[in-house]
Parts: C-alpha cells; structure tokens; sequence
C-alpha cells in the first residue's frame, strides 16, 4: 500500500491493526483493489488519537475523503472529534454514519464471532494450532461460567499480535453474505457497493 496520499483519495481510520487487516481482507474478497481505489486504511493505534488524524486528513487538513470504524466504547470520542474537526455537532448514530463512521456492536472481534458462530471460530484456532491454548483459557477460574462466545473473544485479546492476526484470519473465514454491516458499510462509504 502506498505511504503517500494525493487530492481524491480516501483514508478510513480504523483504532488498531486487527481492524485494518480485516477491512483489507474483506475489501480483496469482494473483488476491491485499494490501491486503485485510492483508499487507504489507516491504524490509529486507538480511538484517542481520531484527532490528530481528522487534523492531518480531514477538512482543515488535506480534504479527503473519510471513514471510520469504532468500537460502540469509543462512538464519543470518535463523535467530538469529527465534531472538532468541522463537520458539524452530530448527536446521533445515523449522523456518524452520513459522516462515514461506522459502528461496531462491541468490538470488530465481537462482530465476526458473532457472524462466524462459535464453532467456526474454534475450528480457525484448531487450524492455528491453538486450540489447546483456548482450553487452558477457558479453564481458568474468571472465565468458567462465561459463554463460549465471551470466553473466545477473551482468547482473542489475550496474547500480542494474536487479535491481529485472528483479525484477518475471521475475515477471511466470514460468509460474504453475513459479513457485519459495519465492516460493509464502511467499504461501502469509500469504495462503492459490493
């Protein structure tokens, strides 16, 4: 991918890797070439930096074009900083999404357990060959009792470079029929339709 913007292009800012790598998977399995669109996805390194990037890329900055994926813990942050940035006093959900900010339920990995289901997801570990690693997890006092769901998206976390990694291995697992609206409309908003 690039390292330099020119006039026209899009960026979507996206909290951390495991967003970006999913997008980036989702967007090559619906036939999209980034590059030639002109977008970019960039990893903020969390949510508290949306400033800093809406400053540099957005209207006070270069103009171009922007999308956004956020976790629902963080719709605040990313809410005051579009409003920061010029784009008007937005209090709403569907404001952010005219805006191109997309919202996920929890997280990006709460989304695609959701999507995939839990077995599928376990399978994708086994296949990963950690399988044995989500036992031990599982068995461990503060996560009995816990859904199989909660307790994968603790393994997920659990580890550096693992939800990165997993990011794109469950995109490109997910049915493109049960892609999370989130992760679409937000492709959708730089790149056009499906």
């Amino acid at each position: 991918m690039r390292t330099t913007t020119t006039a026209g292009d899009a960026v979507v800012l996206v909290e951390g890797l495991s967003d970006r790598y999913a997008l980036e998977a989702l967007a090559q399995r619906r036939g999209h070439d980034l590059d030639a669109a002109r977008v970019r996805i960039l990893a903020m390194k969390g949510a508290t930096n949306i400033g800093h990037f809406l400053d540099h890329y957005g209207p006070r900055g270069l103009g171009l074009r922007l999308a956004g994926l956020y976790d629902a813990a963080e719709e605040g942050c990313f809410r005051r900083g579009l409003e920061r940035a010029g784009l008007g006093p937005g209090r709403s959900q569907a404001w952010m999404e005219e805006q191109g900010f997309f919202r996920c339920s929890a997280d990006l990995e709460d989304e695609l357990i959701h999507a995939l289901g839990t077995d599928e997801v376990e399978r994708i570990i086994e296949e990963e060959g950690e399988l044995r690693s989500f036992r031990i997890l599982q068995r461990q006092p503060a996560q009995r009792g816990r859904s199989t769901h909660d307790q994968l998206h603790r393994f997920l976390g659990s580890r550096s470079g693992r939800k990165h990694r997993y990011g794109r291995l469950l995109a490109d697992a997910v049915d493109l029929a049960r892609v999370p609206r989130s992760l679409d409309r937000v492709l959708a908003h730089v790149i056009g339709g499906r």
